[in-house]
């Protein structure tokens, strides 16, 4: 069983509709709790979940996305998902390699879409632009992070 970290977003929390999401379709989903008041706090906690539970994958949802950016990834692939990393201090040495995918809406009103476009530019990655808003929970971009995630594994 392949096994996911889950980085939710600055309003979200663990159990919500995307890692859930992944449980059902069979993956071991490990879902933090990461505090809206430190990044640096959040990126502690993350980086003892990848060396703790040596996920395979990382999804990094908006704010979560830019917490993924900050870590060591020990070889975990990464899916990044409306990912903020504009808005927060991260490091210039981003943990990005070839096993990393993004995806964004067109209609995200919270992150702009091109802070995804220049991430995925300067880094050779591909970006797949899905689902009709910010929370990307809609069916489509539901099995947009289904397909990412299974394309980061393989």
């Amino acid at each position: 069983m392949k096994k996911v970290l889950f980085l939710h977003g600055l309003e979200s929390k663990p159990g919500g509709t995307k890692p859930t999401f992944l449980k059902s379709k069979g993956f071991k989903v490990f879902n933090p709790s990461l505090p809206k008041s430190s990044f640096e706090e959040s990126i502690k906690i993350a980086q003892k979940a990848v060396d703790e539970e040596q996920p395979d994958v990382i999804v990094g949802s908006s704010r979560g996305g830019a917490v993924a950016l900050c870590l060591n990834l020990q070889g975990a692939g990464m899916v990044l998902v409306a990912p903020a990393w504009k808005r927060f201090d991260h490091s210039s040495n981003a943990s990005v390699n070839s096993k990393c995918m993004i995806l964004h809406s067109e209609a995200d009103d919270i992150v702009d879409i091109c802070d995804s476009r220049q991430l995925a530019k300067e880094n050779s990655l591909d970006l797949i632009v899905v689902g009709h808003d910010h929370r990307m929970s809609d069916p489509d971009a539901l099995e947009g992070i289904l397909d990412a995630v299974n394309w980061v594994c393989r």
